[in-house]
């Protein structure tokens, strides 16, 4: 009795499975999902559309776009298959569709600066080469598993980029990371489809019911999501990291504007304070740049803002925080950098400004300077500090210009 115990409860169990959970079928209904996939891309359109209106200009956009639209139409086609020649929907369709999803990843690629010449002329020599194979495969080896193996390959081929850009970026964000491993799974799934389509055991079709054919609607679903609403997160990030560029940085020459570099400089004196450690902080500005700009023009003037800039910029360490203070005057703060670090690095920056060439104007620059150097303490001001180096800077300007003047510190 004792060892029939578990088999009668074993088989309670399964009656009992049976009449009060109902069988649950995984298969999926293929033109249910085709005509969804097909409304994802067209109301992506649409949605997409009502921005675009106000965003003409933005080309990205605009690419993005297209091949939505195009994508959309590649998947009604193959909706509508069975009201049109096979053969005349199998390659329009999967034309239409190679052709969108390579618009759709030079989208995505150019948005994260990683779309370059080589880059294009890689997609569009892939495009016709995928397009003129699908339809060798297709007149020639029209056989749906080979159609389907091919078809996958290529797929594959557009993503691996993409893929491979957003993991392995110098500085990929969150988003960028998730969507390139959401790609790298899309490209595992068609890797196994096309074994799968390639075995010769295996009966496998878009339209053959089965757990393949569920697989394989899943994986289309996934890439229509990650397309979708990948790009709206990219576009997100790109347009937030744009306000804060424009926020924090001087829009003529990149380097830090006034507010920004205000801030850094009151928290760093603060935390220097605390620590007792030096710091020091440098003015400069352009000699006889109203000069340059009567004689040369304005926009002569602010190319040698934007190349002095470029050219400090390169000097300096990874600490050091560098602002276009107003007009031609530029400040520099060097973060635990005593008198004699300090006079080296100004003593620097003045030697090799007279090195950058202004082609426009067909000579080179100079700059005058100011220095202080100090220990702050609880009372040192930022205000208190920047009077004192203006005035050594000008200072600087009243001993002929093209030199450096430092002020000894005092109570800041």
């Amino acid at each position: 009795m004792k060892n029939n115990v578990p088999s009668c409860i074993i088989e309670l169990l399964r009656k009992f499975q049976h009449k009060l959970v109902p069988s649950v079928s995984l298969l999926l209904d293929m033109k249910t999902v085709l005509v969804l996939i097909a409304l994802g891309h067209l109301f992506s359109v649409i949605l997409i559309s009502a921005y675009w209106r106000t965003h003409k200009k933005d080309r990205i956009l605009s690419l993005f776009l297209v091949a939505k639209f195009t994508q959309g139409m590649a998947w009604l086609l193959i909706f509508l298959r069975s009201g049109i020649p096979d053969i005349l929907t199998i390659l329009l369709s999967n034309s239409l569709l190679f052709i969108g999803t390579s618009l759709e990843t030079a989208a995505m690629l150019k948005m994260q600066q990683g779309f370059d010449r080589s880059a294009k002329w890689l997609y569009i020599t892939l495009t016709v080469a995928a397009i003129m194979g699908f339809h060798i495969v297709v007149l020639f080896y029209n056989q749906e598993n080979i159609r389907i193996a091919a078809a996958s390959i290529v797929m594959i081929l557009f993503m691996i980029f993409p893929a491979y850009f957003m993991i392995r970026s110098k500085h990929p964000s969150y988003i960028m990371k998730i969507i390139g491993m959401l790609y790298v799974w899309v490209i595992i799934s068609l890797i196994g489809r096309t074994i799968a389509a390639l075995s010769s055991d295996m009966q496998i079709g878009m339209y053959t019911p089965g757990i393949f054919q569920t697989l394989t609607l899943l994986s289309l679903f996934l890439i229509m999501f990650i397309g979708n609403i990948g790009f709206v997160l990219l576009l997100k990030e790109q347009v937030d990291t744009e306000l804060v560029r424009l926020a924090n940085y001087d829009d003529l020459t990149g380097v830090l504007n006034r507010r920004t570099f205000e801030e850094i400089s009151r928290r760093m004196i603060a935390q220097h304070a605390a620590k007792r450690e030096p710091l020091s902080l440098v003015l400069f500005d352009i000699d006889h740049f109203k000069q340059i700009n009567d004689t040369y023009g304005h926009h002569i003037g602010d190319s040698a803002l934007q190349q002095l800039a470029k050219h400090i910029g390169s000097l300096l360490r990874k600490e050091d925080s560098f602002s276009r203070y107003g007009g031609d005057e530029f400040a520099i703060l060097l973060p635990r950098t005593d008198e004699d670090e300090a006079d080296r690095l100004v003593e620097v920056f003045r030697q090799t400004t007279m090195q950058v060439f202004v082609l426009e104007m067909e000579g080179t620059l100079s700059i005058s300077l100011g220095v202080v150097t100090l220990i702050p303490t609880e009372q040192s001001n930022l205000e208190s500090i920047y009077k004192h180096c203006d005035t050594a800077m000008y200072a600087a300007k009243n001993n002929g210009r093209n030199a450096a003047s430092r002020i000894q510190a005092a109570a800041m």
